[in-house]
């Protein structure tokens, strides 16, 4: 059973109804206006339109998933300087990881290197490689733990994660 608000809702979506109906009524009784031709034109070409970069997105995607590749960036990117929305429009950076990365600069500063940037959760080797082509640093570079000495010949992870793969091969 329904209680007195529940009923008064009730009633005030059957009034509405009630009246988008009337004034449909009302409409057809009166005949709506004809569209003219040349709107009718330009909504042929919005719908060509349209169609055309649905297809070319779809093909585009490849099946790889929920979100079409960013292969084509006509700039680079800086990432010491980029807001979130810019960062989205690369390459497997989505509204999260695009969010992390701001926070993380603003927080412990500037990356100013590829490698600086994997200290941000979610950014691997992998990613590291796919980013390479479209980023690029405006800042310096901070000194990590153990740059002041830095080994003779000792490979970053992203590195020895390369010659892993290359000897599979």
């Amino acid at each position: 059973m329904p209680t007195p608000a529940e009923r008064r809702a009730l009633i005030f979506l059957a009034a509405l109804a009630a009246t988008g109906a009337a004034v449909r009524g009302v409409a057809a009784i009166r005949g709506a206006a004809p569209v003219p031709a040349d709107a009718l034109v330009a909504l042929d070409r919005q719908r060509a339109a349209v169609d055309s970069v649905a297809a070319e997105h779809k093909g585009r995607r490849g099946g790889r998933g929920r979100h079409a590749p960013k292969d084509s960036l006509a700039v680079r990117v800086d990432l010491d300087r980029a807001a979130a929305a810019e960062l989205q429009a690369l390459p497997r950076v989505g509204a999260g990881l695009a969010g992390r990365i701001v926070a993380d600069r603003d927080s412990l500063g500037p990356f100013g290197s590829l490698e600086e940037l994997r200290r941000v959760r979610g950014v691997g080797c992998a990613l590291l490689a796919t980013l390479a082509p479209h980023v690029t640093f405006s800042g310096s570079a901070r000194l990590s733990r153990g740059d002041e000495n830095p080994a003779e010949g000792m490979r970053t992870p992203c590195d020895v994660g390369r010659l892993r793969t290359s000897r599979l091969k």
